[in-house]
């Protein structure tokens, strides 16, 4: 699999041009919004929420070709609410963008 944060670059790049400053801003964005999902995931009390929140996940990494965090999404939609291995998984991946994540 592909490293996500590379993934990530790759489409912004193909979409963007090579501007590391408006890169740099767009990983940020996608990271931050990522970390409040799985935030949301984290606190989702039900089924629906927390399914909501995996379905959430899983557009955000569509939208920037992360396949390995759509995988991620997938498990957690099939699974049950609050699963402490997929949160885990999740967070570690996200922490490979940015380790303070």
């Amino acid at each position: 699999m592909a490293y996500l944060g590379e993934a990530i670059d790759a489409h912004l790049v193909s979409a963007l041009g090579d501007d590391p400053a408006l890169l740099r801003e767009l990983r940020r964005a996608f990271l931050d919004s990522a970390l409040a999902t799985l935030d949301l995931m984290r606190r989702a009390r039900c089924d629906a929420n927390w399914r909501i929140a995996a379905e959430r996940l899983k557009g955000l990494a569509a939208t920037f070709h992360g396949n390995e965090l759509i995988a991620l999404a997938d498990e957690a939609i099939a699974g049950v609410p609050g699963d402490p291995g997929v949160l885990r998984r999740i967070r570690k991946l996200l922490q490979e963008i940015d380790p303070t994540a």
